[in-house]
């Protein structure tokens, strides 16, 4: 028995799991269940030693519908309130909720629930990865650089927040949906962000949070009521970005940027996708800021060259999604895209507005950017002088290299 298959379902079906279970007991009992949800995996992992069940999946579905019975009878025997379980019509009830329909609106309540803005909202990614995703402490503290305890106080807090407010695991309805949907989208835009462009050392994509936050996505974009412009426009961004991702690193495994990326390698199925859920992300005029974000990606991917690319197109998408969600990575963004335009006066009037405490952990992107200005505009000494002061606050491995190669390039003359 291969230990990476039992550690494959479990990424693929303790989210389920979990959710479906939650349905029935509630989610004060949430964490009884996660640790039910554990003893399976272990039994799975004791059982399949000898051989490996042809039906992985019905396996852990049947003892996960045993385990239910085990914790009801628990959870009764220790007088706990428990749901209306009826023992006649249980084999029943858990068949239907093992659905796949079913299992998609727990895992879509359960979403809801990890998002909910009562969550901190440091909180309600670890809590999402974990509940929803079936991502172990580790992975979680791994992909968000982040100490094993602290996750687990984060977890902790998370459980305190959802039985203090006593939150309900349900989809919202009319007008609180929108804030709630907002919450939700936010949460994936974050955890697909952390894969694309991650902060860990050594590894600069992180495919299984790309994938991760689309499966999600596309989990909000089945229902109906959940079904928003603005979750269609999420999606085609991802749509995007992803089909880049195998292009962003060569086989030296050394970091390349737009400029050296091979555009024959981009995934262009991943490019139709993305432009059909633009056109449906589009049937009305409510623009949100990933509307704006999608059309930038959406310019790259149809550019055939960089030298190509409609840098004035992008500049004003730029403007666009600044007007509606002022921050300082996009005042950022823009001085580059008028240092690709050669308009050198208005790129150094966009990075004066700019701090370099403005950036938190990506603080190493504004000394590179002012490192182009000042190259492009030959002064080369400011230009090696951020490029040191990138190369002291990067993290990644590939992103320091790529800074090096710069700085060798500027010291060369090239």
């Amino acid at each position: 028995m291969e230990y990476k298959t039992i550690d494959h379902l479990f990424r693929t079906h303790s989210g389920k799991m979990v959710s479906v279970l939650t349905r029935i007991f509630g989610l004060t009992h949430l964490e009884i269940i996660e640790d039910a949800i554990q003893d399976t995996f272990i039994k799975a992992s004791i059982s399949w030693k000898e051989q490996q069940p042809e039906n992985p999946e019905a396996w852990l579905t049947k003892a996960a519908k045993n385990r239910i019975l085990d914790i009801f009878r628990t959870l009764k025997a220790e007088k706990k309130h428990v749901p209306n379980f009826n023992y006649n019509t249980s084999s029943i009830a858990v068949n239907e909720l093992f659905l796949d329909t079913e299992i998609e609106d727990a895992q879509l309540r359960m979403i809801f629930t990890a998002c909910h803005p009562s969550l901190d909202s440091r909180d309600r990614i670890s809590f999402a990865l974990k509940t929803v995703s079936g991502f172990s402490i580790n992975e979680i503290a791994t992909a968000l650089l982040t100490k094993e305890e602290t996750i687990k106080k984060r977890l902790f807090r998370a459980r305190k927040a959802i039985q203090k407010e006593q939150l309900k695991f349900t989809i919202p309805q009319g007008k609180l949906l929108s804030k709630r949907l907002d919450s939700v989208m936010e949460v994936l835009y974050l955890i697909f962000n952390e894969g694309f462009h991650s902060n860990k050392k050594e590894k600069l994509v992180q495919k299984e949070l790309c994938g991760e936050a689309m499966r999600l996505s596309q989990m909000l974009l089945k229902n109906k009521l959940t079904r928003k412009p603005s979750c269609y426009a999420l999606f085609a961004l991802m749509c995007f970005h992803s089909a880049r991702l195998d292009t962003k690193t060569n086989t030296n495994n050394e970091l390349l940027d737009l400029k050296t990326q091979d555009r024959s390698k981009w995934y262009f199925p991943l490019v139709e996708l993305g432009n059909t859920m633009m056109n449906k992300a589009v049937e009305n005029d409510e623009f949100s800021s990933y509307h704006y974000e999608a059309a930038i990606a959406a310019e790259h991917v149809r550019s055939s060259s960089f030298e190509n690319t409609n840098w004035d197109k992008i500049l004003y998408w730029y403007q666009c999604l600044n007007n509606i969600q002022p921050m300082p990575s996009h005042i950022l963004t823009m001085s580059v895209v008028c240092i690709q335009n050669k308009d050198y006066k208005t790129a150094k009037i966009h990075l004066d507005q700019l701090q370099p405490n403005d950036f938190a952990q990506r603080t190493y992107l504004y000394y590179g950017t002012l490192a182009d200005y000042y190259s492009k505009t030959k002064n080369i000494q400011e230009a090696i002088k951020n490029i040191d002061l990138a190369l002291e606050t990067v993290n990644n491995k590939l992103e320091k290299e790529f800074l090096e190669k710069k700085k060798l390039d500027l010291l060369l003359g090239k």
